[in-house]
């Protein structure tokens, strides 16, 4: 998945279809001169539906194609023949989309499971025929009912990633360096702050063929969840994640203070994100020797008592066969 293709964010705009008009038709036959009314119903109007679709990562096609209208009852004939129904327009996208009103942004509900499919805009009702009214006092009306009109909604369709394990890091911590390592994704790598500006996804393959998805989140600064920096853009993503993994490199001059920032934001953001199993990981472990990786570690147990800590490095694959049996255990857990 490719940053020019992850789009997690769209509006559109929808249109369901009007109900056929019912007829207004007087039965004539051969022999037959006052065979009563037989007009029949109209058509109901199409619905659009939103279905899950567990082959989608991303909101891509809503990109060019925004505005999604469903057909038009057909109207009711002779004989008591119901028009056709409207065409129905299915929208198909991906697990974990959130569906909101675009004015109130209130959540309307949520997609977790493959073809799972809810009508999110009803059509139109169609009239109904002549033959329905009539009555011993009036055994020939000639009037029947028009078609309800469709509806017009305007609605967000906002992803959010579904992952195991998310990354979650300051800007050049190692996040796509490890992501590459672990699995067969081929996110950007660069020694630039924000070289990740989308979030990329990957398979770790684990024993027994068994393995689990792990989510690279731009990076995070100081005041994201006030709109600093990209990664408040992706913040949300960090909700749909079971496990969260704080990487932090080695050469950073307080670990504890970095970690501390980065926990502040995810409490802004969405305090329910603490509750979540946290693993720390100190990136680029191969720049310590010994001595100063145990003295590292003294400090860290003596700051991270609670919260489990390792020293990795993707480049020289320190650490990784342990950091992917312990991501595996908490997962399970």
């Amino acid at each position: 998945m490719t940053e020019g293709n992850f789009v997690d964010y769209v509006k559109v705009h929808l249109e369901s279809g009007k109900g056929g008009k019912g007829s207004v038709h007087l039965h004539r036959e051969k022999f037959i001169t006052k065979g009563g009314p037989d007009g029949g119903d109209g058509g109901r109007g199409g619905h659009i539906i939103v279905r899950g679709n567990k082959n989608l990562w991303t909101l891509l096609s809503f990109k060019y194609t925004r505005t999604f209208r469903a057909g038009h009852g057909e109207h009711g004939s002779k004989n008591r023949s119901t028009g056709a129904d409207g065409e129905d327009v299915f929208i198909d996208v991906p697990l974990g989309t959130v569906i909101k009103d675009a004015e109130t942004h209130e959540v309307l509900f949520e997609v977790t499971e493959d073809q799972d499919e809810k009508i999110i805009v009803k059509g139109g009702m169609g009239g109904r025929g002549n033959w329905h009214f009539k009555t011993s006092t009036n055994q020939t009306p000639r009037y029947a009912q028009p078609g309800m009109e469709g509806e017009e909604l305007d609605l967000i369709f906002e992803l959010k990633v579904l992952a195991d394990v998310g990354l979650v890091g300051f800007p050049n911590a190692g996040k796509s360096t490890l992501l590459s390592v672990l699995t067969s994704a081929k996110p950007k790598i660069a020694d630039y702050e924000f070289t990740t500006l989308k979030p990329n996804l990957g398979i770790v393959q684990y024993r027994d063929f068994q393995s689990f998805v792990i989510a690279d989140i731009p990076g995070i600064i100081e005041g994201a969840a006030e709109g600093r920096g990209l990664g408040h853009y992706f913040l949300r993503h960090i909700e749909r994640n079971s496990t969260l993994l704080f990487l932090i490199s080695a050469d950073t001059n307080d670990i504890k203070e970095e970690y501390e920032i980065l926990l502040d934001e995810l409490r802004r953001y969405n305090p329910d994100l603490l509750e979540k199993k946290r693993l720390l990981a100190i990136s680029k472990s191969d720049m310590l020797d010994e001595e100063l990786m145990a003295e590292m570690k003294k400090e860290l147990d003596k700051e991270f008592k609670e919260i489990p800590y390792m020293f990795i490095s993707s480049v020289a694959q320190l650490g990784l066969v342990e950091l992917k049996d312990k991501l595996w255990a908490m997962l399970n857990d």
